[in-house]
């Protein structure tokens, strides 16, 4: 994955190469630096797969306030599971070296994308949005806020899925100390209570986001300016041009929730990434593409013509036949005028439109190439809806009704077809983590967006914590959202005694009798007893008849018998003076 380009020397940047940290990762080449780190693509050679590994800026290493805000940062995202988010697998350091490692992403940035494809349609542009609003929405759930969403911190995929990166960096980037005049985010796509410098909330995500669906829909930004104050200014206080007349095609629900979601107003803005996925999905479940207005009408027509002026006596017949043809073409005129207005305004839905038109076999077409035909906008109103099909690659009508071959009327208002398009999940592979820990185990399985059930068995082969049994067996393969279920090991299983009763015997019998149990005293302490005789148990710390393991610890109280007082020493009588009568 790519972070943002600086002047650090390529040379210093790649010192890395080759290094093996914590004895499992390798890194292999530098891929991308930043102002905080340089990321490597590594090979993990206990899952044997390549992984990327963000390496903190030694200058950075040396800050211990910095160090632990890495660390606690890092640990925070980590516990961000979601298919639409850069994975963290790992977080920690060796050789002083502070290290993340990360899900190793094939594929290019949305500013890139942008950049080779140019504005995109609606279905396209709600399919992204609708990614990144769940990842914020998952994000937001654990109190994790992004600050920096933007489309370089965006990653498409190959098959379409989009992977947010950086959650937390630019919390983290507040914290580097000034080695360099990097800008933290971008300017045109912070929110205005960022541009002024207050605390943000999940709703600063939203207005982020906002502006990138602006771009993706339009191509342009809709603040830019000379220099970042002031682009910053107008987030702050100037209003965007509507988008619909940057970009007429998109739909006008469409425009809505973009121009809500990047509204400068916190209170007008979305105040939840669910309450923008919900509109989000509810478009997209009716969003057919932009449809031409077919629009009929009658060119206006005119005539003109001119008599020649011709001697009465000389030119009266002629004059006559020519009266007699221009009163016929001029009745055969009025004639097609009425006609014509009459076809298009009435006989046209008798003799064209009402016509039966059988309903083609759309299952198997990529949606976008069907709602896009212009012979089929003319006749048909497509819905779409879509639905989890495992085995159909994204995007293909898997399927339609009416039925393919059934005929219907076709009327102006045109023939409605509903049509089911797959969302693409694809299978994933189940990898083999037989005899992995339990915790890394779990997490590995849910990167890959399975859901992980787990039991605990006693297992005399596999150590305590280990996987001893996965359910489907490695290597099948399951959509996402499936369950996998794990067998943990809780050692060998332990052998247990009862506890003797001990209160109120000798010392030295309650020291054999713990060892014929084969419990191990630990220690004794000694206390005053008034009722227990010196040298006797007084307590024990594990209740008698209790089931505990063999060589459990026990402390014993003895007595030290009652506590003796001391006699007090007699007073001494005074010696009277022989003087005092």
């Amino acid at each position: 994955m790519n972070l943002r380009g600086n002047d650090m020397d390529t040379k210093n940047q790649d010192k890395y190469r080759g290094m093996m940290l914590d004895g499992r990762y390798e890194l292999v080449e530098l891929i991308g630096s930043g102002g905080m780190a340089v990321v490597y693509k590594a090979m993990c050679h206990r899952l044997n797969r390549y992984v990327a590994v963000k390496i903190m800026r030694p200058e950075l290493a040396k800050n211990e306030k910095f160090r632990r805000r890495f660390q606690t940062e890092s640990q925070a995202i980590a516990k961000l599971s979601h298919p639409n988010i850069v994975g963290v697998y790992d977080v920690s350091r060796t050789d002083h070296v502070e290290y993340i490692v990360m899900e190793l992403i094939d594929g290019i940035t949305l500013k890139q994308y942008l950049q080779d494809h140019g504005p995109i349609d609606a279905p396209q542009a709600v399919d992204f949005s609708l990614q990144i609003a769940r990842a914020l929405s998952h994000a937001h759930g654990k109190g994790i806020v992004h600050r920096d969403i933007k489309p370089q911190n965006i990653l498409v995929v190959e098959d379409g899925v989009i992977k947010v990166a950086d959650f937390g960096i630019a919390n983290l980037q507040s914290e580097v100390p000034d080695v360099e005049n990097e800008a933290i985010g971008s300017v045109h796509y912070i929110s205005p209570e960022q541009a002024r410098g207050l605390p943000v909330d999940g709703r600063s995500d939203i207005y982020s986001l906002g502006i990138v669906m602006y771009e993706m829909l339009s191509g342009k930004l809709p603040f830019d300016g000379d220099d970042d104050r002031t682009v910053a200014l107008k987030h702050l206080s100037a209003v965007p041009t509507p988008l619909r007349e940057i970009a007429p095609s998109v739909p006008e629900a469409l425009e809505k929730i973009v121009m809500k979601a990047m509204d400068a107003s916190l209170d007008e803005r979305y105040q939840t990434a669910d309450a923008l996925v919900a509109d989000l999905e509810a478009l997209q479940k009716t969003i057919n593409g932009s449809l031409d207005m077919l629009e009929g009408g009658v060119a206006p027509l005119s005539t003109a013509g001119e008599l020649r002026k011709e001697d009465y006596i000389r030119r009266r017949r002629r004059a006559h036949r020519v009266s007699m043809l221009s009163g016929f073409f001029g009745v055969m005129a009025a004639i097609l005028i009425i006609a014509v207005f009459l076809w298009n305004y009435f006989l046209s839905d008798i003799f064209v439109v009402n016509q039966r038109v059988a309903i083609p076999n759309f299952v198997g077409s990529n949606y976008e190439t069907i709602i896009n035909s212009k012979e089929f906008k003319e006749k048909f109103n497509f819905e779409l809806i879509y639905e989890i099909d495992p085995n159909v690659e994204r995007g293909i009508i898997i399927g339609q009704s009416p039925d393919a071959g059934k005929s219907y009327m076709l009327t102006s208002d045109g023939i409605n077809v509903t049509l089911t398009v797959s969302t693409g999940v694809m299978l994933t592979e189940i990898p083999n983590l037989l005899n992995y820990d339990y915790r890394e185990a779990t997490s590995e399985l849910e990167k890959l967006g399975f859901v992980v059930d787990k039991t605990f068995a006693d297992s005399d082969d596999v150590a305590a914590d280990s996987v001893m049994q996965i359910s489907p067996s490695p290597g099948e393969k399951l959509p996402a959202g499936a369950t996998v279920y794990l067998t943990i090991s809780q050692g060998a299983k332990t052998e247990t005694v009862i506890m003797p009763y001990l209160v109120g015997k000798d010392y030295a019998a309650a020291e054999a009798e713990l060892a014929a149990a084969r419990l191990t005293l630990v220690s004794v302490s000694y206390v005053y007893n008034s009722t227990i005789p010196e040298n006797y148990v007084v307590s024990q710390t594990v209740e008698a008849g209790t089931e505990i393991a063999v060589y459990s610890k026990i402390y014993l109280q003895i007595s030290l018998g009652p506590e003796t007082t001391p006699t007090p020493s007699p007073s001494p009588v005074p010696t009277q003076d022989p003087n005092i009568e």
